[in-house]
């Protein structure tokens, strides 16, 4: 299965269910499920933007599970304009059906990246 690096807090706003859109600089055909990696790069100016403007109670930022898998979610379409709040592009993944996952620690990688059921990276599968 497909896994993607996604810096906290915004994987922990995908499987918690808030945010429905993924933003990438890059488009990519993937259509499905794929495991939620919360790379180990923590954004805290988004962290503050989150907390500030848009009012969510995160968690105290030494409590996001860093480096590893942290849930699923699906890619439905990749598109260049979305009305989601969460989509600022140039190109944006939409995602369904997030759930958060029990923690597996284990090295991210650009793009997508193969997971194997073990939850060991089986192969280079960037897109």
């Amino acid at each position: 299965m497909k896994a993607l690096s996604i810096r906290q807090p915004w994987a922990w706003l995908i499987i918690q269910g808030y945010k429905d859109v993924e933003n990438r600089t890059w488009r990519s055909d993937f259509r499905g499920s794929f495991f939620v990696h919360a790379g180990y790069i923590f954004d805290k100016g988004g962290y503050g933007y989150i907390v500030r403007e848009l009012g969510l109670a995160l968690p105290r930022t030494e409590e996001f599970e860093r480096g590893g898998i942290v849930g699923k979610a699906e890619i439905i379409d990749c598109v260049t304009f979305h009305k989601s709040p969460w989509f600022i592009g140039p190109y944006g993944f939409v995602l369904k059906n997030a759930q958060s996952l029990p923690f597996m620690a284990m090295q991210g990688k650009p793009g997508f990246f193969d997971v194997n059921e073990e939850g060991f990276i089986s192969r280079s599968g960037d897109e």
